[in-house]
Formats: C-alpha cells, sequence, structure tokens
C-alpha cells in the first residue's frame, strides 16, 4: 500500500507538465486538478507513514518493557540472593534455599527478558531506518508540491498575460483594419476636392465677368467710332455747305 503511493506520486512528479499543458483545452483547471491529487497523495502517504511510526512507536515500547523487565527481575535476582545469604549466614538453611531459589526464578525471568530484548533491537533498528525514509520522502513530495503549486501559479500568471496581450493584440490589428485616421484622411480628400470645385467656380465666374466686361469694351470702343464718324460727316457737310 505505502510503495503503491509513492509510486504515485514519484509519477506525478516526474510528469512533463508543459506537455500535459499543451495537449489540455483548460490548463488553469488542470493545474489546479494536479495540485489537488498531488496534495490527496501526500494526504495518503501522510496517513501510512503516521501508521508506520504508529507501529515503531509500539514496538520501542515492547522493546523498552522487555529492557525495563530484565532490570526489574534483575534487581529481584540480587535481592533474592542477598536475602538467601542473609538466612544462610544466620543458620536456616531453609530460608536461604527458598530465597535462592526465588533468585534463580528471577534470573530465569530476567535471561527472558534479556533475550527479547535482543531479538527486538534488529527489527527496532531497521523500522527507525525505515520512518527515517518515509520521513525523508515526505519532505521530499512537500517541496514538490511547492514547486508544483508555484509552477501552476507562474504557469496561470503567464496564460494571463498572454491573454491579455492577445487581447491587445486583436485590438490593435482591428484598429489597423479600421482606423479612424484613415477616414480623417478621406474626408480631408473630399474637403480638398470641394475646395477645389470652389475655386474652379471662382475661377470660371471670374473668367464670365472679364468676357463681359471685354465686351463692354469692345461696345464703347464701337461706340466711339460711330461717334467720331458722325462727327466727321458732320463736319464734311458744314465745308460743303460753306
Amino acid at each position: 500500500m505505502k510503495q503503491s503511493i509513492f509510486s504515485r506520486v514519484a509519477q506525478l512528479a516526474k510528469a512533463n507538465l508543459n506537455a500535459l499543458l499543451d495537449s489540455a483545452e483548460d490548463p488553469q483547471k488542470m493545474l489546479d486538478q494536479m495540485v489537488r491529487d498531488y496534495s490527496e497523495n501526500i494526504r495518503e502517504a501522510e496517513s501510512a507513514v503516521a501508521q508506520t511510526i504508529g507501529n515503531l512507536r509500539m514496538a520501542e515500547d515492547d522493546h523498552k518493557r522487555a529492557v525495563d523487565d530484565a532490570n526489574t527481575w534483575g534487581k529481584k535476582a540480587i535481592a533474592a540472593s542477598r536475602k538467601a545469604d542473609e538466612f544462610r549466614a544466620a543458620g536456616n538453611s531453609v530460608d536461604a534455599d527458598k530465597f535462592d531459589a526465588l533468585a534463580k526464578v528471577a534470573i530465569g525471568r530476567q535471561l527472558t527478558a534479556e533475550s527479547t530484548a535482543k531479538a527486538q533491537a534488529p527489527a527496532l533498528a531497521a523500522q527507525n531506518q525505515v520512518v527515517d525514509q518515509l520521513k525523508n520522502g515526505l519532505d521530499m513530495m512537500r517541496g514538490k508540491l511547492g514547486e508544483l503549486t508555484a509552477k501552476r501559479n507562474e504557469l496561470a500568471n503567464r496564460a494571463r498575460v498572454a491573454a491579455t496581450q492577445s487581447q491587445v493584440n486583436e485590438a490593435l490589428k482591428a484598429l489597423d483594419g479600421g482606423d479612424p485616421t484613415s477616414a480623417i484622411g478621406r474626408y480631408e480628400d473630399k474637403v480638398r476636392r470641394q475646395e477645389a470645385t470652389v475655386r474652379g467656380q471662382q475661377e470660371l465666374a471670374a473668367s464670365s465677368l472679364d468676357a463681359q466686361f471685354a465686351s463692354l469694351e469692345d461696345l464703347g470702343e464701337q461706340t466711339e467710332v460711330e461717334a467720331r464718324l458722325a462727327a466727321l460727316k458732320s463736319m464734311d457737310r458744314k465745308a460743303i455747305d460753306y
């Protein structure tokens, strides 16, 4: 079970995040889901490691109990042996033999407890090593989660910036396609044409007016000629009359 949990987490940690993002329809949702999945895997691993640590503590308690029992029975053996020596020194061999027998029982219990503690020691050391490895693994997983979260945040920010830039580019593109200054330029051309038309009309009007004045001048010259001719004829008639 624990191996399965750590295998899944290791595979997730080694996943090519950028390749996954390329194929994802919604990278933000995918990244959020990856963080949630990774966090859940870590919680499962933490539960398994906690159980392993609990088993280790129970084993440590059993080992300590065996050591304590060995010490206790050793002390009882010493006490019984001393008591037997006291009775034997007093000439009470019956009680002395009785306490020597108790000392032997205590020594037997002490040997059993020492044997149990000795047998437990290798397994206890191995369990401590496993727990240390699991703790280190959890620390690495938490570090990976921090990296994954930071990567998620970075890519999400980059995605937002890219989306904003894309909107700006689209706006600029639309502006290029419908540049208001181009419309102003067309309007300016229209105004210039209107102004040119007005100038043409003015020139045409001026030309017509000049023609009229020219006609008047021609008429004046003709009138003058007629007047002078009439004057000449008048003078000729006067000369004939004389």
